[in-house]
């Protein structure tokens, strides 16, 4: 706990001064004492501090006992127990939420609630330590929440700040290392797992100086229709920029020009149909497919989807028109082959598997999709999940909201391909995929901004993005 309230503490005055008056409101666990902990800190840096405990139900934890007994008599100290005036906080212009930790299972209420109202209703700045008191871990959380403008966290992260219904409570996250044990660390059975710089750099395999295009895969890329060639495009340059040794792009008759030109790396065959995808034989060169991005649903196309189905056995990539496809005829779900990546986006998503309550039970249907069809689900957005046949999801680090703009999925489309043309495997590819796509983003954003970020500026950056992974 002592190393807990040391790293918050470090944290805070690197960014707030003394002139600020600061609030703590603690509960009577280790939260609360997190919170007394802090107080003692902080006046130690001559910070005005002013600190008030909610007395409700819950009982004193022996930490939030020895830290009671550990604050300077200089500190004020007051206790709320039936009666929650707002007017309390007035003099502060710092708030610190300590009421409630992670262990919290039910939702608040009584005099809790009340100082949780107050407090959010308070002109101030609002930090709470390690979790916004009223916000449960991995559960859906109702009643009162702290409504937190920075959150504080210990350690790692925790599954609720990931989840987009949470946005609200958790405001921008920073997680402060407090010297856990890191083989504990290692050694903890988990299904959640946070992807970062270091993931990803175990994976990416070097090239030696005697290799050639190849040794790094054949992909195959079906994509485009008449008015959506730019996802052809954007899916086909984005499979060279991973890697690929050799790509071939399968294209309608009338993408076959758009293609060569805009993409002359690329290797091109074309549909029997002018407009749309109708079908193609697969060679067994082909160490993967891409199919998705531009794709259209016409009647020819599905069909065509589902001889591709029927007549390739190793793993796929399948985004965008592909999925709707799945979701409009899931008959051809049973022909997925085993360890194939799906990219659908929330609204793909929802075809796929229906609509959930909650973002929790969106997880589960994540997770059972994933395991029902034996591939790799990759649901894009911020922390974008990743789950597997055994039920394990890897919440990815990179990407920001510049990237929402149209193209962004055909650019990951392109990366996965690249990677899993190379045989990595499913989850590899996934993992790696998800985390260069995102870095791209965050790199590209530096000069482009959010606002004007678009999906071939993604492309630009990949490759700094993987030289900055690999």
């Amino acid at each position: 706990m002592e190393r807990a309230c040391q790293a918050f503490v470090t944290w805070f005055v690197e960014r707030y001064d003394a002139s600020h008056k600061i609030g703590i409101v603690c509960g009577t666990g280790n939260n609360g004492g997190d919170g007394l902990g802090v107080a003692r800190l902080l006046n130690d840096w001559h910070y005005p501090v002013k600190v008030w405990i909610v007395r409700g139900s819950g009982t004193e934890s022996i930490d939030f006992v020895t830290n009671l007994k550990r604050l300077n008599s200089k500190i004020s100290v007051s206790e709320i127990t039936s009666n929650a005036d707002c007017e309390l906080f007035a003099d502060r212009t710092i708030l610190i939420d300590a009421i409630f930790g992670s262990g919290l299972s039910r939702p608040t209420e009584g005099i809790y609630a009340k100082v949780i109202d107050c407090l959010n209703k308070a002109n101030k700045i609002k930090i709470a330590i390690d979790i916004p008191s009223g916000l449960r871990v991995d559960h859906p959380s109702t009643g009162a929440i702290f409504k937190a403008d920075q959150t504080v966290s210990f350690q790692i992260s925790k599954l609720a700040f990931l989840q987009p219904e949470n946005q609200h409570w958790v405001g921008e996250i920073h997680v402060v290392d407090i010297g856990l044990n890191k083989k504990y660390l290692n050694d903890v059975k988990a299904t959640h797992f946070l992807v970062t710089l270091k993931s990803v750099k175990r994976i990416l395999k070097p090239r030696s100086r005697f290799d050639h295009k190849g040794k790094f895969g054949h992909a195959l890329l079906i994509a485009g229709s008449t008015g959506k060639m730019g996802a052809c495009i954007l899916s086909a340059r984005a499979t060279l920029r991973s890697g690929a040794g050799l790509l071939t792009v399968h294209v309608p008759r009338n993408g076959y020009s758009i293609i060569q030109t805009a993409v002359p790396e690329a290797m091109a065959t074309t549909d029997q149909s002018t407009d749309f995808f109708s079908g193609r034989d697969v060679e067994s060169f082909f160490t993967t497919i891409g199919i998705g991005p531009g794709l259209g649903q016409a009647n020819e196309t599905v069909q065509g989807f589902e001889y591709l189905l029927k007549n390739f056995s190793k793993p796929m990539v399948i985004d965008a028109d592909a999925l709707n496809i799945l979701s409009s005829n899931p008959e051809l779900q049973k022909l997925i082959p085993k360890g194939s990546i799906l990219t659908p986006h929330p609204g793909e998503f929802v075809r796929l598997v229906g609509e959930w309550k909650n973002d929790f039970e969106k997880l589960d249907k994540l997770k059972e999709l994933a395991a029902r069809l034996q591939s790799i689900i990759i649901l894009k957005g911020a922390y974008t999940a990743i789950a597997t046949p055994d039920r394990n999801i890897y919440f990815n680090s990179t990407g920001n909201p510049g990237m929402a703009t149209g193209g962004s999925g055909d650019v990951l489309s392109g990366v996965l391909t690249g990677l899993l043309a190379q045989e990595y495997s499913s989850l590899e590819a996934s993992i790696t995929g998800v985390y260069v796509h995102g870095l791209a983003g965050d790199l590209a954003v530096r000069e482009k901004g959010e606002i004007s970020l678009i999906a071939g500026d993604i492309i630009d950056y990949l490759s700094a993005a993987f030289k900055k992974v690999h």
